[in-house]
């Protein structure tokens, strides 16, 4: 679960780019001082870097679409063709990862 400190800056965050401001660590660090919350200083900052250069708009309203679902349509009969090309030298690789997994000397609930 996120921390008091996490949700303040995501609220400040949204609320600069609701008003169409840039998000940096001086701006979110007046929006919380002006609603009276006490964060680490470290917070707004961090947010400020994660999101530079960041449409947080466009973020926000891309969230429910998935991306494997907008090609489905055209792009499925070449990614069926695909692994028929490259395939068997991913399979070698996986299965000899789950062998190398499968045996490690000891169980989950040892």
């Amino acid at each position: 679960m996120a921390s008091k400190d996490e949700l303040a800056c995501v609220y400040a965050a949204l609320i600069l780019a609701d008003d169409q401001v840039a998000i940096t660590a001086d701006k979110i660090s007046t929006i919380l001082k002006s609603a009276s919350v006490s964060v680490e200083p470290y917070w707004p900052g961090l947010f400020a870097k994660a999101l530079d250069g960041v449409n947080v708009k466009e973020l926000i309203t891309n969230i429910g679409s998935s991306a494997g679902a907008a090609p489905a349509g055209g792009a499925a009969p070449e990614a069926a063709d695909a692994p028929a090309a490259g395939g068997d030298k991913k399979e070698a690789k996986k299965e000899e990862s789950e062998s190398e997994d499968e045996d490690m000397g000891f169980g989950l609930f040892d």
